[in-house]
Protein backbone atom coordinates (compact mmCIF):
# COMPACT_ATOMS: atom_id res chain seq x y z
CA UNK A 1 0.00 0.00 0.00
CA UNK A 2 1.25 3.43 -1.04
CA UNK A 3 0.88 6.29 1.21
CA UNK A 4 0.51 9.76 -0.35
CA UNK A 5 1.93 12.89 2.37
CA UNK A 6 0.63 15.91 1.38
CA UNK A 7 2.96 18.86 2.48
CA UNK A 8 1.55 21.50 3.97
CA UNK A 9 3.39 24.80 3.22
CA UNK A 10 3.56 27.33 5.81
CA UNK A 11 2.95 31.03 3.85
CA UNK A 12 4.00 34.30 5.40
CA UNK A 13 0.38 35.45 5.71
CA UNK A 14 -0.40 31.52 7.92
CA UNK A 15 2.47 32.51 10.13
CA UNK A 16 1.08 35.80 10.53
CA UNK A 17 -2.11 35.48 11.28
CA UNK A 18 -0.74 33.49 14.35
CA UNK A 19 -0.74 36.81 15.60
CA UNK A 20 -3.24 39.29 13.79
CA UNK A 21 -6.01 36.39 15.01
CA UNK A 22 -5.73 36.67 18.76
CA UNK A 23 -7.76 39.65 20.46
CA UNK A 24 -5.55 42.92 20.94
CA UNK A 25 -5.30 41.98 24.40
CA UNK A 26 -3.94 38.37 24.42
CA UNK A 27 -1.70 39.69 21.44
CA UNK A 28 -0.25 42.57 24.15
CA UNK A 29 0.02 40.55 27.04
CA UNK A 30 2.56 37.69 24.36
CA UNK A 31 4.61 40.30 23.44
CA UNK A 32 5.11 41.40 26.95
CA UNK A 33 6.21 37.88 28.09
CA UNK A 34 7.82 37.82 24.67
CA UNK A 35 10.12 40.95 25.81
CA UNK A 36 9.84 39.74 29.04
CA UNK A 37 11.89 36.32 28.44
CA UNK A 38 13.79 37.67 25.61
CA UNK A 39 12.22 35.27 23.35
CA UNK A 40 13.88 36.25 19.92
CA UNK A 41 11.89 33.48 18.06
CA UNK A 42 8.30 34.84 19.32
CA UNK A 43 9.78 38.76 19.17
CA UNK A 44 10.66 37.87 14.89
CA UNK A 45 7.15 36.29 14.58
CA UNK A 46 5.63 39.26 15.90
CA UNK A 47 7.90 41.40 13.82
CA UNK A 48 7.66 39.31 10.64
CA UNK A 49 3.75 39.15 11.01
CA UNK A 50 3.46 43.43 11.34
CA UNK A 51 5.66 43.37 8.34
CA UNK A 52 3.61 40.73 6.46
CA UNK A 53 0.06 42.53 7.33
CA UNK A 54 1.09 46.32 7.23
CA UNK A 55 4.38 46.51 4.90
CA UNK A 56 4.05 47.92 1.42
CA UNK A 57 5.06 44.74 -0.32
CA UNK A 58 2.92 42.52 2.34
CA UNK A 59 3.23 38.32 1.54
CA UNK A 60 5.84 39.32 -1.30
CA UNK A 61 8.66 40.59 0.97
CA UNK A 62 11.43 38.95 -0.27
CA UNK A 63 13.46 35.96 1.96
CA UNK A 64 16.50 38.15 1.62
CA UNK A 65 14.94 40.99 2.72
CA UNK A 66 13.19 39.03 5.86
CA UNK A 67 16.57 37.28 6.66
CA UNK A 68 18.00 41.24 6.87
CA UNK A 69 15.46 42.22 8.96
CA UNK A 70 15.96 39.17 11.45
CA UNK A 71 19.37 39.79 11.49
CA UNK A 72 18.99 43.51 12.45
CA UNK A 73 16.54 42.38 15.22
CA UNK A 74 18.49 39.49 16.51
CA UNK A 75 21.29 41.66 16.84
CA UNK A 76 19.96 44.49 18.27
CA UNK A 77 18.11 42.14 20.88
CA UNK A 78 21.65 40.43 21.81
CA UNK A 79 22.82 44.09 21.96
CA UNK A 80 19.90 45.12 24.12
CA UNK A 81 20.69 42.11 26.69
CA UNK A 82 24.38 43.37 27.43
CA UNK A 83 23.53 46.53 27.94
CA UNK A 84 20.81 45.76 29.94
CA UNK A 85 18.09 47.96 27.67
CA UNK A 86 14.70 48.03 28.92
CA UNK A 87 12.90 47.29 25.30
CA UNK A 88 9.83 48.83 26.64
CA UNK A 89 10.90 51.78 27.90
CA UNK A 90 14.06 52.39 25.42
CA UNK A 91 14.50 56.14 24.48
CA UNK A 92 16.53 57.65 21.97
CA UNK A 93 20.10 57.74 23.90
CA UNK A 94 19.70 54.17 23.56
CA UNK A 95 18.40 54.05 19.78
CA UNK A 96 21.53 56.27 18.80
CA UNK A 97 24.07 54.21 21.13
CA UNK A 98 23.19 50.86 19.22
CA UNK A 99 23.67 52.46 15.44
CA UNK A 100 26.75 54.06 16.54
CA UNK A 101 27.78 50.30 18.50
CA UNK A 102 27.26 49.18 14.71
CA UNK A 103 29.28 51.57 12.72
CA UNK A 104 32.07 51.08 15.05
CA UNK A 105 32.35 47.21 14.32
CA UNK A 106 33.20 48.26 11.28
CA UNK A 107 29.66 47.40 9.13
CA UNK A 108 29.08 49.34 5.95
CA UNK A 109 27.00 52.54 5.49
CA UNK A 110 24.33 50.60 3.41
CA UNK A 111 24.49 47.29 6.19
CA UNK A 112 23.83 49.88 8.78
CA UNK A 113 20.80 51.37 7.04
CA UNK A 114 19.40 47.64 6.78
CA UNK A 115 20.01 47.27 10.63
CA UNK A 116 18.20 50.77 11.38
CA UNK A 117 15.33 49.57 9.01
CA UNK A 118 15.02 46.50 10.93
CA UNK A 119 14.87 47.83 14.40
CA UNK A 120 12.35 50.47 13.26
CA UNK A 121 10.19 47.74 12.33
CA UNK A 122 10.74 46.01 15.28
CA UNK A 123 9.44 48.52 17.49
CA UNK A 124 6.26 49.35 14.76
CA UNK A 125 5.63 45.56 15.50
CA UNK A 126 5.93 46.24 19.22
CA UNK A 127 3.67 49.01 19.07
CA UNK A 128 1.18 47.49 16.99
CA UNK A 129 0.87 44.72 20.08
CA UNK A 130 0.13 47.88 22.20
CA UNK A 131 2.94 46.52 24.29
CA UNK A 132 4.95 49.76 24.45
CA UNK A 133 4.46 53.65 22.83
CA UNK A 134 8.81 53.60 22.52
CA UNK A 135 10.28 55.14 19.36
CA UNK A 136 13.67 54.99 20.17
CA UNK A 137 15.41 54.43 16.56
CA UNK A 138 12.40 57.39 15.33
CA UNK A 139 15.37 60.20 15.03
CA UNK A 140 18.05 58.21 14.64
CA UNK A 141 20.20 58.47 11.70
CA UNK A 142 23.20 56.55 10.55
CA UNK A 143 26.35 58.25 9.72
CA UNK A 144 26.50 59.59 6.03
CA UNK A 145 28.40 57.19 3.10
CA UNK A 146 31.87 58.84 2.69
CA UNK A 147 32.61 56.78 -0.32
CA UNK A 148 31.24 57.65 -3.76
CA UNK A 149 29.04 54.34 -4.91
CA UNK A 150 30.88 53.81 -7.77
CA UNK A 151 34.11 53.55 -5.54
CA UNK A 152 32.98 51.26 -2.69
CA UNK A 153 33.00 47.98 -4.88
CA UNK A 154 34.55 47.70 -8.17
CA UNK A 155 33.96 45.19 -10.53
CA UNK A 156 36.37 42.87 -11.89
CA UNK A 157 38.41 43.09 -14.89
CA UNK A 158 37.44 41.49 -17.96
CA UNK A 159 40.74 39.47 -17.60
CA UNK A 160 39.71 38.38 -14.09
CA UNK A 161 36.56 37.21 -14.88
CA UNK A 162 38.49 34.81 -17.83
CA UNK A 163 41.05 33.93 -15.14
CA UNK A 164 38.28 32.82 -12.83
CA UNK A 165 36.05 31.05 -15.46
CA UNK A 166 39.47 29.02 -16.36
CA UNK A 167 40.22 27.70 -12.90
CA UNK A 168 36.43 27.18 -12.30
CA UNK A 169 34.81 23.84 -12.39
CA UNK A 170 31.51 23.09 -14.51
CA UNK A 171 29.13 24.37 -11.61
CA UNK A 172 30.91 27.50 -10.49
CA UNK A 173 31.83 28.41 -14.52
CA UNK A 174 28.09 28.43 -14.84
CA UNK A 175 27.51 30.48 -11.16
CA UNK A 176 30.52 33.23 -12.54
CA UNK A 177 28.61 33.56 -15.62
CA UNK A 178 24.72 33.76 -14.43
CA UNK A 179 26.36 36.86 -12.51
CA UNK A 180 28.89 38.04 -14.97
CA UNK A 181 26.98 37.67 -18.10
CA UNK A 182 23.49 37.62 -16.88
CA UNK A 183 23.80 40.03 -13.78
CA UNK A 184 22.05 38.13 -11.17
CA UNK A 185 22.49 38.76 -7.84
CA UNK A 186 24.00 35.69 -6.22
CA UNK A 187 20.27 35.53 -4.74
CA UNK A 188 18.82 34.63 -7.61
CA UNK A 189 21.63 32.70 -8.90
CA UNK A 190 21.24 30.05 -6.52
CA UNK A 191 17.25 29.32 -6.92
CA UNK A 192 17.48 29.31 -10.51
CA UNK A 193 16.14 26.03 -11.53
CA UNK A 194 16.06 24.19 -15.27
CA UNK A 195 12.47 25.32 -15.64
CA UNK A 196 13.51 28.92 -15.62
CA UNK A 197 15.95 28.37 -18.65
CA UNK A 198 14.34 28.80 -22.09
CA UNK A 199 17.38 27.93 -24.51
CA UNK A 200 15.85 28.35 -27.79
CA UNK A 201 14.56 31.74 -26.53
CA UNK A 202 18.29 32.68 -25.10
CA UNK A 203 16.36 33.74 -22.00
CA UNK A 204 16.05 32.61 -18.24
CA UNK A 205 13.36 33.62 -16.15
CA UNK A 206 14.51 35.41 -12.52
CA UNK A 207 11.55 34.53 -10.06
CA UNK A 208 12.86 35.79 -7.02
CA UNK A 209 13.94 38.98 -7.35
CA UNK A 210 14.70 42.32 -5.35
CA UNK A 211 11.62 42.85 -3.56
CA UNK A 212 9.94 39.97 -4.91
CA UNK A 213 9.62 41.01 -8.81
CA UNK A 214 10.03 38.71 -11.47
CA UNK A 215 12.06 39.89 -14.79
CA UNK A 216 13.28 37.75 -18.04
CA UNK A 217 17.07 38.35 -19.14
CA UNK A 218 18.38 37.88 -21.84
CA UNK A 219 21.64 34.79 -22.05
CA UNK A 220 24.61 34.46 -24.40
CA UNK A 221 25.80 31.45 -26.06
CA UNK A 222 28.79 31.02 -23.50
CA UNK A 223 26.39 30.82 -20.46
CA UNK A 224 24.03 28.49 -22.48
CA UNK A 225 26.83 26.22 -22.99
CA UNK A 226 27.71 26.32 -19.72
CA UNK A 227 24.48 25.83 -18.72
CA UNK A 228 24.21 22.25 -20.79
CA UNK A 229 27.38 21.02 -19.27
CA UNK A 230 25.32 20.54 -15.98
CA UNK A 231 24.25 17.55 -14.72
CA UNK A 232 20.62 17.12 -16.46
CA UNK A 233 19.14 15.03 -13.80
CA UNK A 234 19.27 18.63 -11.34
CA UNK A 235 15.87 20.36 -11.06
CA UNK A 236 18.18 23.57 -9.30
CA UNK A 237 20.74 24.74 -11.52
CA UNK A 238 23.29 25.97 -8.85
CA UNK A 239 21.82 25.36 -5.33
CA UNK A 240 23.07 25.55 -2.20
CA UNK A 241 23.28 28.26 0.51
CA UNK A 242 24.64 31.80 0.61
CA UNK A 243 27.80 31.07 3.09
CA UNK A 244 28.67 27.69 0.87
CA UNK A 245 29.06 29.99 -2.29
CA UNK A 246 31.00 32.64 -1.06
CA UNK A 247 33.33 30.01 0.41
CA UNK A 248 33.86 28.45 -2.95
CA UNK A 249 34.50 31.68 -4.75
CA UNK A 250 36.51 32.64 -1.76
CA UNK A 251 38.90 29.52 -2.57
CA UNK A 252 38.46 29.93 -6.26
CA UNK A 253 40.05 33.27 -6.08
CA UNK A 254 42.67 31.80 -4.44
CA UNK A 255 43.39 29.17 -6.51
CA UNK A 256 43.52 31.64 -9.09
CA UNK A 257 45.42 34.72 -7.97
CA UNK A 258 42.54 36.84 -8.07
CA UNK A 259 41.34 39.56 -5.26
CA UNK A 260 38.09 38.56 -4.34
CA UNK A 261 35.70 41.23 -4.21
CA UNK A 262 32.33 38.91 -3.62
CA UNK A 263 29.43 38.28 -6.35
CA UNK A 264 28.39 41.88 -6.88
CA UNK A 265 30.82 42.84 -8.54
CA UNK A 266 30.33 40.24 -10.74
CA UNK A 267 27.05 41.98 -11.71
CA UNK A 268 28.93 44.98 -11.68
CA UNK A 269 31.35 43.76 -14.58
CA UNK A 270 28.02 42.91 -16.56
CA UNK A 271 26.86 46.29 -15.97
CA UNK A 272 29.89 47.92 -16.83
CA UNK A 273 30.68 46.05 -19.83
CA UNK A 274 27.25 46.58 -21.24
CA UNK A 275 27.69 50.07 -20.82
CA UNK A 276 31.56 49.84 -22.80
CA UNK A 277 30.30 47.75 -25.95
CA UNK A 278 27.34 51.25 -25.46
CA UNK A 279 24.46 49.98 -24.70
CA UNK A 280 21.88 52.80 -22.99
CA UNK A 281 21.61 52.80 -19.32
CA UNK A 282 17.84 51.73 -20.35
CA UNK A 283 19.08 48.47 -21.49
CA UNK A 284 21.48 48.00 -18.73
CA UNK A 285 18.66 48.36 -15.96
CA UNK A 286 16.10 46.28 -17.43
CA UNK A 287 19.11 43.63 -17.66
CA UNK A 288 20.62 44.27 -13.86
CA UNK A 289 16.37 44.67 -13.01
CA UNK A 290 16.78 48.00 -12.04
CA UNK A 291 13.78 50.11 -11.28
CA UNK A 292 15.38 53.31 -11.69
CA UNK A 293 17.73 54.23 -14.35
CA UNK A 294 19.67 56.44 -11.78
CA UNK A 295 21.38 53.41 -10.26
CA UNK A 296 22.72 52.32 -13.70
CA UNK A 297 24.74 55.43 -13.91
CA UNK A 298 27.27 53.81 -11.96
CA UNK A 299 28.32 51.56 -14.60
CA UNK A 300 28.78 54.60 -17.10
CA UNK A 301 31.30 56.10 -14.31
CA UNK A 302 32.95 52.53 -14.00
CA UNK A 303 32.96 51.81 -18.03
CA UNK A 304 34.27 55.76 -18.95
CA UNK A 305 37.87 55.86 -19.45
CA UNK A 306 37.63 59.69 -21.39
CA UNK A 307 38.80 61.64 -18.70
CA UNK A 308 41.58 59.30 -17.66
CA UNK A 309 42.50 59.44 -21.48
CA UNK A 310 42.02 63.47 -21.37
CA UNK A 311 43.88 64.10 -18.23
CA UNK A 312 46.85 61.51 -19.08
CA UNK A 313 47.64 63.43 -22.10
CA UNK A 314 48.59 67.42 -20.07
Amino acid sequence: MTLALDVIRITPFDRARGWSDLNPEERRRRAILAVRDQDAEALWSLTEAYLTLHGSSGTATSPRTLKAYRWAVNRYLTYAGAQAVNLLRAGSSDGVRFIRTVEAEGLSASSTRVQLAGVRLFYSALRWANATQAAPFSDVKPVREKTAAWDKRSPYTHEEVQILLDHADERMHALILLCAHSGLRISEALVVRRADVNLDGRELTVRHGKGGKQRRVVIGETLIRALKRLPEQQESLIGGSYPAAVERLHRLCLRAGVSYRGYHALRHYAGTRLTKEGASLDDVARHLGHSALETARIYAKWSDDGLRRRVGSW
